[in-house]
């Protein structure tokens, strides 16, 4: 089972960890998981980028690591956004306060060069599924 393929519209996926720490190399999979056409970049200096499939669908994954403020933050209008389709979010804690109450956040640390811890959290009824789903395919029953 991929995260990614359970995304739906609404959903948002808030990542945290330090530079390097493999948000972006997440978000490419949870893209390619979803089914995404478009090349995945790290949005760092563009804020936004809109990843497409072939049946229009379209995923959103900001980055707000240059955001300097909520008030620029609100400008971007998470909920219009979160009606395109599901919302990856990195630097995610710098905009706490302009999140839905239900969201999953994932966060990555560095273990070693090539490798990379991740927790999850879940906030509500469908990221609490989606993470039991997450768990029964990677460790089972």
């Amino acid at each position: 089972m991929r995260l990614g393929a359970r995304l739906d519209v609404g959903d948002v996926i808030c990542l945290h960890g330090e530079l390097g720490a493999g948000k972006t190399t997440l978000v490419r999979g949870l893209a390619h998981g979803w089914g995404a056409s478009d090349e995945v970049s790290s949005p760092t200096f563009v804020i936004e980028n809109i990843y497409r499939r072939a049946d229009g669908g379209e995923l959103v994954h900001l980055d707000m690591y240059r955001i300097g403020s909520l008030a620029e933050a609100e400008e971007l209008d998470f909920d219009e956004m979160m009606l395109q389709g599901p919302l990856l979010i990195e630097w995610a804690e710098r905009v706490v306060e302009l999140m839905p109450p239900e969201r999953m956040w994932v966060d990555l640390e560095h273990v070693a060069e090539e490798q990379r811890q991740m927790r999850f959290r879940a906030t509500g009824a469908r990221y609490d599924a989606l993470l039991e789903q997450l768990r029964q395919a990677v460790v089972g029953a």
